[in-house]
């Protein structure tokens, strides 16, 4: 990748444990997403729960049409920080959550008919216009794992197309599904097909539709032509707006998580404790499961020397994963993950009362840097009381 060389030195430099973020990576995949918006006319929002270093906001917003959350906390830090459209979905919301989201939202959409009779006066007499929508579920699932199929048996997410019989639209202008994991288009033109099939006479009635995130469309290999074409097609069949809401796509390789060799321990083999933790620093690793590709490592026996890599919380299964090195690794040495900006900041944690990793930016074109924010023991303490 691009950013591994120029950042070679900046990474020696910066605090440890550290996210920083090459600018460079984002302004190529924003280049990318801009060129889907300017073919098709779609509107591409950037999905908070991925990525929510608003720092870098300024680098976003003047291409993507807004934000889409999850929770009041993302619909007004999107509202406050980023500006355009905000569009806000949660499997439920409380009636005070509702109150608070109607001040930020200019779009809501709900996870069932129950909570869109309960609120619809609320929002109604609220003096906004807003547009509000219902998540459908296709009951098409491409998802990869079970735990990220919004569309396997038993899913709490999503309205099916049979639960619609006896129930009114009236005051809904839009659907919204989310059924992908880092796939490329086929897999949305699969989940596409099952929906026209099974939502067609809903489509008709809609002014609007968000086909979710989890689309990879700045991995080197995605087919961006397909895409067009099925949004294009969408648009042509229904007279709808369409939005996309990628997280991952956005700073996708953007990310790295610069960490320190702290020890050396051997028990059957030598495994380097770093000042970065999988359980409080990247959860992903241990949740998905998944092993990050490390700067200049390869797999185990790749190279010459191999290490297990772990975090230093009291978990056992703290663990990163096993990497070679062409160099023995001795306390101090730098290791730096790879692809670290999108569900890894905005997943860490004091956990253990270990330190959040700092925050910093890189511009490879000046060859500046930027330290945005560090953090300490009130950080942890403030949290908890």
């Amino acid at each position: 990748m691009d950013g591994k060389n120029h950042l070679s030195r900046v990474f020696e430099n910066l605090p440890s444990p550290c996210f920083v973020i090459d600018e460079s990576v984002i302004e190529k995949n924003i280049k990318i997403l801009e060129t889907v918006i300017n073919k098709t006319g779609c509107k591409i929002l950037l999905a908070l729960k991925a990525f929510a270093m608003f720092d870098l906001f300024p680098l976003l917003d003047k291409t993507l049409h807004g934000t889409c959350a999850g929770s009041v906390h993302e619909a007004r830090l999107g509202r406050e920080e980023f500006g355009g459209e905000v569009h806000v979905y949660a499997p439920a919301f409380s009636s005070a959550e509702i109150k608070e989201v109607i001040t930020y939202a200019d779009f809501l959409v709900f996870n069932s008919f129950s909570q869109w009779r309960r609120f619809k006066a609320m929002i109604l007499s609220s003096g906004k216009n807003i547009r509000c929508g219902i998540r459908i579920n296709p009951e098409h699932s491409e998802a990869p794992a079970p735990m990220y199929s919004p569309c396997g048996p038993c899913s709490r997410l999503g309205v099916r197309a049979e639960q619609f019989l006896g129930e009114s639209i009236d005051g809904i202008s839009g659907l919204h599904f989310h059924a992908l994991c880092e796939q490329n288009a086929d897999a949305l033109e699969r989940t596409l097909e099952t929906v026209y099939k099974k939502f067609e006479p809903l489509l008709s009635q809609m002014s609007w539709i968000n086909l979710g995130g989890g689309h990879h469309i700045t991995r080197d290999g995605y087919d961006t032509d397909l895409l067009c074409r099925l949004i294009i097609d969408l648009k042509r069949r229904y007279d709808v707006a369409v939005y996309l809401e990628p997280g991952e796509a956005v700073v996708l390789n953007a990310g790295f998580l610069v960490a320190t060799v702290l020890d050396i321990v051997e028990n059957q083999m030598s495994i380097a404790i770093l000042d970065a933790s999988a359980a409080a620093h990247m959860p992903d690793v241990l949740e998905m499961p998944y092993r990050p590709e490390a700067v200049g490592a390869g797999r185990p026996g790749e190279k010459a020397h191999t290490y297990r890599l772990a975090g230093c919380s009291c978990l056992a299964g703290d663990v990163i994963g096993d990497y070679s090195f062409d160099a023995p690794l001795a306390v101090g040495s730098r290791v730096v993950f790879t692809d670290m900006a999108h569900y890894t900041m905005v997943k860490t944690s004091t956990f253990n009362g270990l330190n959040l990793p700092a925050i910093a930016r890189y511009r490879p074109d000046s060859d500046t840097l930027k330290i945005v924010r560090e953090f300490d023991y009130a950080d942890f303490k403030t949290r908890l009381s």
